[in-house]
């Protein structure tokens, strides 16, 4: 008891000689320094907070200084939130700064747009008073939106779960009522759980639409329901996550997925940019041969943690597709299907992690543990994964696989394409699916050329003048897809990928 007794009485020397000050301060002069004159705290929606940023002060002389004010301009009025040196509020005395030292100053802010006259919200964060006050100016873009978000029990306050396929799930979210049916440019959209599109129901999305999901949100689409997302050349619809503040720009993961469950019908997109979520777009379906389950055109899918789409014994069809960046799998046609891509770019080089995947795979079969805790392997028929004209690269030496079960159907051809797979310790040696001297599965191929892309970092895979893509494409499906992504006419001398090159 006595060493305990001894050592709390430490404890209490310690704390109070650590607040003490023993050093003497003069008043500030009015010449600090600031590590910028204007904060700008990027857009943000309407009751959304911003994300934290950060001011540092300077003193810069030689001498101890106390500032006696730090305070914001609208005072307890202000939209603004500060931490002063660890400590929080929006007005602050006698604030120590030692010589050749310096302090962080935190800024957050939460505005109800209604609350404001101007959306652009503006503040300033004063120092000092009188002839020596000095100050740093506070910016805020406040946008209004419309919200989609589940419901509450009002007893509990538990969030309601989606059920689907008539059981209650762990989803958060809610069904999209007949009035919401119309996603609009108007105002963007901002989703808080999983709205989904009930069955014999469509959600139409207009040209120039935005929306934006929270975290763990997303959209499915229910059996038997239909999405169709029609962006054009000059108003795309744009699907990212709700943080609009440059930082979160090239976040990946920061929303779920685009869901279209087995079953969901018509699904189209055109003209759309899908970025920053987990997987950008999956699709489900029993297989069907003649309808397709997705029909994608001139849309932009990169930055996603797992896979840009994700198709599991699906229909899908799509040209002029760029698919970028992401963790896993650009595209992964799995357990068969039927997947049709003509003049469309695939391209990873992710560079947040080390991928397990290659930038194309293509599989007929799935695997599950049973209940006597077996792994069972199942095949499913690939009617179909045809790649016209297009560009499969990254920064893997092996970017396009062929992962064949056998027991079922694997029906595969590319024509005119360009594909990265240098296998130089002879993985695939003798696998038939990956023999490029095929002359009837890989007409036309061009292994390991040079794309010759403008910007990989940033998911910009325009071709430039030194590609090899260059007038090597088939004219006879250039002829389907006159236009590339960009509008741009390819029906003379067509270039390989979802894009004509240009000169950089």
């Amino acid at each position: 008891m006595r060493y305990l007794v001894s050592a709390l009485l430490l404890l209490l020397l310690i704390s109070i000689t650590s607040c003490r000050k023993d050093f003497s301060t003069i008043p500030s002069s009015g010449n600090l320094a600031f590590s910028k004159d204007t904060v700008y705290l990027d857009t943000v929606f309407t009751n959304i907070g911003s994300a934290t940023y950060n001011l540092k002060v300077y003193n810069r002389s030689n001498s101890d200084i106390t500032i006696p004010d730090i305070r914001l301009e609208n005072g307890t009025s202000s939209k603004y939130r500060l931490n002063v040196d660890g400590v929080p509020g929006k007005a602050f005395q006698n604030v120590d700064i030692l010589a050749k030292d310096s302090i962080f100053i935190f800024i957050e802010t939460t505005i109800d747009i209604t609350s404001v006259t101007n959306p652009l919200y503006t503040d300033k964060i004063l120092f000092d008073t009188g002839s020596n006050q000095q100050d740093v100016d506070l910016v805020t873009l406040v946008q209004d939106a419309r919200f989609i978000y589940p419901g509450r029990d009002p007893v509990t306050m538990d969030i309601d779960v989606l059920t689907l396929d008539g059981q209650p799930t762990t989803i958060h979210g809610r069904f999209l009522e007949d009035s919401e049916l119309t996603f609009t440019n108007a105002k963007p959209y901002v989703v808080y759980g999983y709205a989904a599109v009930p069955a014999n129901k469509t959600l139409t999305i207009e040209a120039g639409a935005r929306i934006h999901f929270h975290s763990d949100s997303g959209l499915i689409v229910d059996d038997g329901g239909s999405l169709k997302v029609n962006g054009s050349l000059t108003d795309k619809v744009t699907f990212e996550g709700d943080r609009l503040e440059h930082s979160f720009s090239t976040i990946p993961g920061q929303w779920g997925t685009i869901w279209m469950r087995a079953g969901s019908i018509d699904n189209e997109i055109h003209h759309a940019i899908i970025k920053n979520g987990i997987v950008g777009v999956l699709v489900d379906s029993i297989s069907d041969t003649t309808t397709r389950t997705l029909t994608l055109t001139n849309t932009e899918i990169y930055n996603h943690s797992n896979y840009g789409i994700l198709g599991r014994e699906t229909n899908i069809q799509g040209t002029n597709l760029v698919l970028g960046n992401a963790g896993q799998a650009s595209l992964a046609a799995t357990i068969g299907g039927t997947y049709n891509f003509t003049h469309s770019t695939f391209a990873n080089y992710w560079n947040n992690g080390i991928r397990q995947l290659p930038t194309v795979l293509v599989n007929n079969f799935f695997t599950f543990t049973n209940s006597s805790g077996q792994e069972v392997t199942e095949t499913r028929d690939l009617h179909a994964a045809n790649f016209n004209n297009c560009i499969i690269d990254g920064n893997s030496n092996i970017e396009f696989i062929l992962d064949k079960v056998d027991g079922s159907l694997f029906n595969f051809s590319t024509t005119n394409c360009m594909i990265q797979f240098n296998d130089i310790n002879g993985t695939y040696a003798g696998v038939s699916e990956l023999d490029f001297t095929n002359a009837t599965k890989y007409p036309g191929v061009i292994l390991n050329g040079t794309p010759h892309f403008r910007n990989t970092a940033i998911n910009d895979f325009i071709i430039g003048n030194m590609s090899d893509a260059i007038n090597k494409a088939n004219g006879a499906f250039s002829a389907l897809v006159p236009l590339d992504i960009l509008g741009v006419d390819r029906t003379s001398m067509p270039d390989i990928g979802a894009y004509q090159h240009i000169t950089f």
